[in-house]
């Protein structure tokens, strides 16, 4: 399956001043396969070393973190010599053995020319507890779930996304094409986009082993809480993840402590929220006190928002049926809207790298989400109905007036005057289609 972060390991590929790539990402978003799929047609030889799996590789950091020394010795436990001009090392899991992410250093400053990755399901909580991790000394990537652009590709439907992604005009697109990826998407909010889920679906057509697969990685992230946090934290950490697709099933979907478990508060969860944002099971949403540049400078960090990786695992936790994917918008509208709010969440972070942020007015109003460009800051409201009211959009353009504001609903691509409504499905396209009205 295509990834779209390919593009990004072939631009550090070229860079002559590269160094040690950190490729992020929660357990089972497909970091392995898609470095292994880059060395297998991007170089002549790879060297894959998992130190979850294999636990004598620790004892290869132990003695000396030598960059020389350790590819000397990574050379002879492999049995093979290493070229280091035409071979990609990849090290994964490194999150097992911490000495591995303090040797990126060494190999940044001693054998420069190396082409190295470091992967980890829990490299981002690894990397807040390591001292010593070699700041300014890697770069850093984070794979996501599949986006619906790559569900669609994975599904053969490479001509839909290529007229999606090439749209020159803002007008409806013809109601046959607006139908399929209607359908489309409310398959990919109950599928999600886990690779091994959409490969499980593909191979089967059957939506209960797909559920199956999605079971056992929501088990293998309760593993993880245990496994890598202390016993006192991982209860936490547990009773937040099961509250968060209730959380989202309110209307209003602030986060509120209480719900997590009578008498929660700030103190005793904060630790657990932030554990969960690094290990990537999470995006949070931050409100703004007012919109204006930088957002983050105006955001109140004790309201906030939660939203999880996948739209298909949320369904999950929730054991929402499959026989509802076969009227769109009955999904669309489910539990308050919490998929559709969730999808754009989702495709904000993995298409545009967005911080999240929403706004509301003394309680009358609330758009969903603000997005800032290099010289704007709009907002999106989505709507996950076919109803025409825009009450919310309204009121913050008439505080703020910005140059458009944008909705986001089962309804087609629409431009009246200020006003945009793009198609859930596009939501991949957004700052595209802004750049195509400009």
């Amino acid at each position: 399956m295509r990834r779209l972060l390919y593009q990004a390991l072939l631009k550090w590929k070229k860079d002559k001043n590269k160094k040690p790539l950190l490729l992020q990402g929660a357990r089972q978003v497909g970091k392995t396969y898609l470095v292994t799929e880059f060395a297998k047609n991007e170089y002549e030889n790879f060297v894959y070393l998992n130190f979850e799996e294999d636990k004598n590789l620790a004892t290869l950091f132990e003695d000396s973190l030598n960059a020389k020394s350790l590819l000397e010795n990574i050379s002879i436990y492999i049995g093979r010599g290493i070229n280091i001009e035409n071979t990609l090392v990849f090290f994964d899991e490194v999150q097992a053995v911490p000495d591995v992410l303090t040797s990126l250093k060494y190999f940044y400053e001693q054998l420069p020319e190396l082409h190295i990755i470091a992967a980890g399901s829990l490299l981002g909580v690894s990397v807040a507890r390591h001292r010593s991790f070699p700041v300014g000394k890697v770069t850093f990537l984070t794979l996501y779930p599949m986006t619906f652009y790559e569900y669609l590709e994975a599904f053969s439907e490479e001509l839909l996304v290529e007229k999606i992604k090439s749209l020159k005009k803002i007008e409806p697109l013809p109601e046959v094409i607006h139908k399929k990826l209607l359908k489309h998407l409310s398959k990919y909010l109950f599928l999600g986009g886990m690779p091994e889920v959409l490969k499980t679906y593909r191979e089967t057509l059957d939506m209960s082993l797909a559920r199956k697969v999605q079971i056992d990685i929501l088990k293998a992230y309760e593993r993880d809480f245990s496994k890598y946090s202390e016993k006192r934290e991982a209860i936490k950490i547990s009773e937040l993840w099961q509250s968060v697709p209730f959380q989202l099933s309110r209307e209003n979907k602030k986060f509120k402590y209480k719900d997590v478990k009578k008498g929660g508060r700030a103190s005793k969860y904060e630790f657990g929220i932030e554990w969960l944002r690094k290990a990537g099971l999470i995006h949070i949403a931050y409100n703004l006190k007012t919109p204006k540049f930088p957002l983050k400078a105006y955001a109140e960090f004790s309201k906030f928002k939660i939203y999880l990786l996948d739209t298909g695992l949320l369904g999950a936790m929730f054991n929402l049926q499959p026989r509802i994917i076969i009227k769109p918008l009955d999904l669309f509208k489910e539990f308050y809207g919490a998929f559709i709010e969730n999808y754009t969440a989702m495709e904000l972070v993995s298409n545009f790298e967005s911080e999240l942020y929403y706004w509301t007015s003394n309680s009358e109003a609330e758009v969903d989400f603000i997005l800032q460009t290099e010289n704007m800051i709009l907002p999106l409201e989505v709507k996950s109905g076919m109803n025409r009211n825009i009450k919310s959009l309204r009121s913050y353009y008439d505080k703020y007036h910005p140059e458009f504001i944008i909705r986001t609903s089962p309804r087609n691509l629409i431009r009246d005057s200020e006003f945009i409504n793009i198609p859930l499905y596009l939501v991949g396209s957004l700052y595209s289609i802004l750049k195509t009205i400009l």
